[in-house]
């Protein structure tokens, strides 16, 4: 017997020619509906960021619970994305957890028949690219052997998605290379903090902190101030809050 479950297997299985993150997406969530007894799945990018966006959803109840966690900013997806942990609700009508994301929640119990829900982040070292969702009618969790083979199949669709995004840019088909932007945002960051915290005399933390705080106030993008930065148009002193 394979050490992988069926979701891994099916994964494994898919060509590696799929060029299109759309169609990958798509093959992922199907087999994900199919191998772990799941009525419906959603993948979504950058869930975190404001770039943030859904690849796929397999039904129209996969995509509301997308938009409600979206639109609402709290939910299983948004959790996974900021811990890097699966969130894992057998049955929201009873479950402690839920007290955490309240108003999505009681919007999940109005609007749909959705009873469980299983949100896996795809993770890229500490980076969190992703998210897949799942979901069941029924208050019924993961068993142990599905369990594993979701998050199993969560790493492997991430390394898929990681591949796929890391591949030179095919300017006939428009790719964007999200992923590459990524990587650039957080090296501009990183010396943007290198150089607060040497204008500061503060710890990288604090440094940091100090730009939020400062991209905040002025209704900007984080990565924007760090490019201010960088560049010498910004400079932070101990005035400015």
């Amino acid at each position: 017997m394979s050490e992988y479950g069926a979701v891994t297997q099916a994964l494994l299985g898919i060509a590696r020619d799929v060029a299109d993150d759309y169609a990958l997406a798509e093959l992922i969530c199907r087999a994900c509906v199919d191998g772990l007894d799941v009525d419906g799945a959603a993948m979504s990018v950058l869930t975190t960021s404001v770039a943030r966006q859904t690849l796929h959803a397999t039904d129209a109840t996969a995509e509301r619970l997308e938009d409600l966690q979206f639109s609402l900013n709290e939910g299983a997806c948004i959790e996974a994305a900021t811990t890097g942990r699966p969130v894992l609700v057998s049955d929201l009508h009873h479950s402690t957890e839920v007290v955490r994301w309240p108003i999505f929640a009681a919007a999940v119990v109005e609007q749909t028949e959705v009873r469980a829900l299983f949100a896996l982040p795809l993770q890229w070292g500490t980076t969190n690219l992703g998210v897949l969702d799942l979901y069941r009618r029924v208050p019924v969790g993961l068993s142990h052997d599905q369990q594993r083979d979701a998050l199993r199949g969560a790493d492997t669709a991430a390394l898929m998605m990681l591949t796929l995004r890391t591949d030179p840019a095919d300017p006939a088909r428009g790719d964007e290379r999200w992923l590459g932007h990524l990587v650039a945002s957080r090296a501009e960051i990183h010396q943007a903090t290198g150089m607060v915290l040497m204008q500061l005399e503060v710890s990288a933390t604090e440094a940091l902190a100090r730009m939020r705080a400062y991209a905040f106030a002025e209704q900007r993008l984080l990565i924007d101030v760090a490019r201010d930065v960088v560049a010498r148009r910004l400079r932070f002193t101990e005035e400015m809050k």
